[in-house]
């Protein structure tokens, strides 16, 4: 597999920041998507929409394009890949229906004599932040909504999938996006933080939004407050699944197993706790540990396997780290475990407690830990006591209580009866916590994206005198 490997600049879309002067290139960038904003924002939502609606259609003709750079770059399966396609197409036609949201809202105040027009306006250039581990879907969410709200954008790729975010921008411009609107900028690893830094502080540069680690986003989160500049940062998980015991057990194993192991559970909202109660635990744990076995990972370059092989054998070492840890501490191996070069077979550790690394640090890789509890009122205080709080899920029959504790889990989502990794373009979301603040997605994606400004025509004569 060849990480970080490089290729040329397509078409001018994108600029790879890997010479002395990359602040020239930087602001290059800048300045076509500043130049671009006035048109762009001035042109009517519906317009802006046909552009989004041919961007989805231009990308979804190029599946197999992403399925091959993909598994190249990054080692994703065809599957993975083949759902970050098609979950982005479905998030720029979701931006395409938003325009309503973008219409002038008029009021009318007799008792005061004004006329007032409530407004959402774009903001300028927008900086969105994208990480490597679902490359298509999160470039795509850090661009549509902007698009849609009149704001250009500089999209910043991860120097971990270099051709695949260029080639992401080289098949969304060819939709006939005029020039400028969409930009993208990608640096070398040691270059990134002074690239973004010198970003977020060029004064076209209006919003942020950035998905990543809860390490990186802090640091993001300073520099933008720095400069005044409101952000949308969608950070690290530890997502629990909880299993009640009146659950369905056999839904409960395959949602376990989609939400841990799917790309290697390098996703935000990987399950890594399973919070099973004692009445139904053993049962439980046997259904799964028997699933996971079956669950195999292997190089999609060359062979057929469910998953793909991790980012790189830096992360293999560090989740070494974490399972040896909690195996040396107590916790049981059920499954997997076994590593060469950058694969590693999913595995399931039994009896995690607290005194273990896995328990409170997010491993990012294909790990899911059993935690065994006495009852919900357990499982409820177990996960409210996690620094983390993006993504849950509760299993239950009962639906009156899988509401009731999902109304009280300290989490930006919950799935009840689904798997925690799941998405829905319409719906918000993010995290609370160390997991982030603001909202993706539906509404919310609006109001993060505009200004919302006030205009008022008062009457004349009607002035107050002093």
């Amino acid at each position: 597999m060849q990480l970080f490997e490089r290729s040329a600049v397509p078409n001018g879309a994108a600029y790879s920041l890997d010479m002395s002067d990359w602040t020239a290139d930087a602001d290059a960038a800048t300045a076509r998507a500043a130049a671009a904003f006035l048109a762009w924002s001035q042109m009517v939502p519906v317009e802006r929409a046909a552009h989004l609606r041919a961007m989805a259609e231009r990308l979804g003709s190029r599946r197999q394009d992403f399925v091959d750079v993909c598994a190249t770059e990054v080692g994703a399966s065809e599957s993975w890949t083949l759902f970050n396609v098609n979950l982005a197409c479905q998030v720029l036609r979701h931006a395409a229906t938003l325009t309503p949201l973008l219409e002038d809202k008029v009021t009318r105040n007799d008792e005061a004599g004004t006329s007032s027009i409530v407004r959402r306006q774009a903001t300028g250039v927008v900086l969105g932040i994208v990480p490597w581990n679902a490359p298509i879907v999160l470039g795509v969410r850090a661009i549509a909504s902007p698009l849609i709200c009149g704001n250009t954008v500089i999209m910043k790729g991860s120097e971990f999938c270099p051709r695949t975010h260029e080639l992401l921008v080289e098949v969304l411009n060819s939709a006939d996006l005029p020039e400028g609107v969409l930009n993208c900028v990608i640096g070398e690893a040691h270059n990134t933080s002074k690239i973004v830094s010198h970003l977020i502080s060029h004064p076209s540069v209006r919003r942020i939004n950035f998905t990543g680690s809860t390490r990186v986003g802090r640091d993001v989160a300073v520099e933008a407050a720095r400069h005044f500049k409101p952000a949308v940062l969608e950070l690290s998980g530890k997502a629990p699944l909880i299993v009640l015991a009146d659950a369905d057990l056999e839904a409960a194993v395959e949602a376990a197993c989609f939400g841990a192991y799917f790309n290697q559970g390098q996703v935000c909202m990987s399950t890594e706790w399973i919070v099973v109660v004692d009445a139904i635990a053993d049962q439980f744990v046997s259904l799964l540990a028997r699933r996971v076995s079956q669950i195999k990972a292997a190089d999609p370059a060359g062979d057929d396997a469910e998953l793909g092989p991790m980012i790189s054998t830096d992360a293999v070492m560090r989740v070494r780290g974490l399972i040896d840890d909690a195996i040396e501490k107590g916790a049981s191996l059920l499954a997997g475990g076994e590593s060469e070069g950058v694969v590693m077979q999913p595995v399931l550790l039994d009896r995690i407690a607290s005194n273990m690394r896995i328990f409170s640090e997010e491993s990012f890789g294909p790990v899911a830990s059993v935690l065994r509890v006495t009852d919900a009122e357990e499982a409820i205080s177990l996960v409210n006591g996690s620094r983390f709080g993006l993504s849950a899920a509760v299993f239950s029959e009962d639906m009156d209580q899988a509401h009731a504790i999902a109304d009280r889990l300290e989490c930006g989502i919950v799935q009840i009866n689904g798997p925690t990794v799941h998405d829905d373009p319409a719906m918000p979301f993010g995290g609370m916590k160390d997991s982030g603040y603001g909202r993706f997605g539906g509404e919310s994606a609006i109001e993060a994206f505009t200004e919302l400004r006030w205009i008022a025509t008062h009457d004349t004569g009607r002035t107050p005198p002093l």
